[in-house]
């Protein structure tokens, strides 16, 4: 099974439990149902995106700076600009 799989799986698996719950077909307390599982949705989209941007956050401050590969990538589009040169083609 490939990780998707996995994903749509288990979030297949999620929404089915929470219309089950949220439509009544396995009984609930009353307080549970109007106060927790209609706010549920929102609670879970509001943590992902904090987890994200919390995520992407760190990754942005742990980056490297590649100065090396700044240079390497440089020279071979120089190199690059030169092979055109040669063919006839214009380059700024």
């Amino acid at each position: 099974m490939t990780k998707a799989t996995e994903t749509f799986t288990f979030l297949g698996v999620a929404c089915i439990l929470y219309l089950v719950l949220l439509f009544g077909l396995i009984p609930t307390p009353t307080i549970v149902k109007e106060e927790i599982l209609t706010v549920f949705p929102w609670w879970v989209l509001v943590s992902f995106g904090a987890y994200s941007l919390g995520n992407i956050g760190y990754h942005v401050y742990k980056f490297r700076d590649c100065e090396e590969a700044y240079h390497e990538l440089m020279e071979e589009i120089n190199q690059a600009k030169e092979d055109l040169r040669e063919k006839g083609v214009t380059v700024d």
